[in-house]
């Protein structure tokens, strides 16, 4: 289904490096070519904010071939998502309809084309995706990509088998040119169960593809304080596989990458139990913060019949095993919040 979308050229092209600040006229010269002088203005003020963002692609001769431009919505200031009717587009989206985290990071593909070929099936395009693929499964604390095509209907079939949604309310329009954007929201469907999906997708005829088996449940996108919660309710309960079976922590990214997009739900009750687990462990490593490890253990991990008792098995008063004890929860809360949102 999506050899016809992709062209190698034999022995491969580099793959894209940084751009410098010399290579900015030849890439603006490409942009402007096939886009506009104002879309080649905003590469340039792009640039001038975030350089990093832009690769290069070199043909076989080593020159300037191709470029990915790649802008990190929740870097910019609301200014400067304003002076782009593309990322201010990308960026009410996601206001309304997938407002990031704190930690959580959005990226906008702005621009990519192939000097000569621009969005036409090429071996420069192939490697531009090749990237964008890349840096969506490597980015840490990465939550939603936007991919804009000035043909959208064109490559409707190669993105639907990606995963990428259409997303009409996303759509922008630089002077005459108007363009359509696919996104993919990676923590609904995190890395590795895109790449499950992908696999799936790669064994399956073509004309089978609409029955390629869906995951059962989709991810669930919680708030930091619905996260912190959800973490309390799992400490107290981490010995009950019972009561875990229907905690909310269940379908987050952290246990549905530990345990797999196909585990059923006492794997992924199992998976829950040993990230609780391995949190509070780690408290261990430090030693002022061994102390709170020791009180989370004898309140979850190997309870005392009460908290009372658990002071006195660590010989601690009352009210300094409190506190001990919120600060190992908060610390455990802190680590599984950072693995959600890194995905690591």
């Amino acid at each position: 289904m999506v050899a016809p979308f992709f062209e190698w050229q034999e022995g491969g092209v580099p793959l894209g490096r940084q751009a410098r600040l010399e290579d900015l006229p030849a890439l603006r010269t490409m942009v402007a070519r096939h886009e506009g002088e104002e879309s080649a203005r905003l590469i340039e003020y792009w640039y001038a904010r975030q350089p990093r963002g832009l690769l290069m692609f070199r043909d076989a001769k080593d020159e300037p071939a191709g470029l990915l431009s790649m802008v990190s919505l929740d870097d910019a200031s609301i200014e400067h998502l304003e002076a782009d009717p593309a990322a201010e587009a990308a960026w009410g989206y996601l206001e309304r309809n997938a407002p990031l985290r704190p930690g959580e990071s959005a990226t906008l593909f702005r621009f990519w084309m192939a000097r000569d070929t621009y969005q036409e099936v090429s071996a420069i395009q192939s490697l531009i995706f090749v990237n964008a693929v890349r840096y969506s499964l490597t980015m840490p604390g990465l939550a939603f990509t936007f991919f804009p095509c000035a043909d959208p209907d064109f490559w409707e079939a190669v993105c639907s088998y990606s995963d990428l949604d259409r997303i009409p309310e996303a759509d922008f329009q630089i002077g005459e040119h108007r363009y359509g954007v696919y996104g993919h929201d990676w923590r609904v469907k995190p890395p590795m169960a895109w790449l499950d999906l992908m696999g799936e997708r790669e064994a399956t005829d073509a004309t089978q593809l609409d029955t390629v088996p869906q995951p059962s449940e989709s991810l669930v996108v919680l708030s930091k304080p619905d996260f912190e919660e959800a973490v309390r309710e799992a400490l107290r309960s981490v010995t009950r596989a019972d009561v875990l079976d229907s905690n909310p922590l269940l379908r987050s990214r952290i246990v549905i990458q530990r345990a797999g997009s196909k585990a059923d739900r006492s794997n992924q009750v199992s998976a829950l139990q040993a990230l609780l687990k391995e949190a509070a462990e780690s408290l261990q490593l430090a030693s002022r913060e061994r102390r709170f490890y020791d009180a989370l253990h004898h309140t979850y991990f190997q309870p005392a019949s009460t908290q009372e008792q658990a002071s006195e098995l660590l010989d601690l008063p009352f009210s300094t095993f409190r506190r001990h004890l919120r600060s190992g929860i908060s610390r455990v809360t802190e680590i599984l919040w950072e693995q959600e949102l890194g995905g690591t």
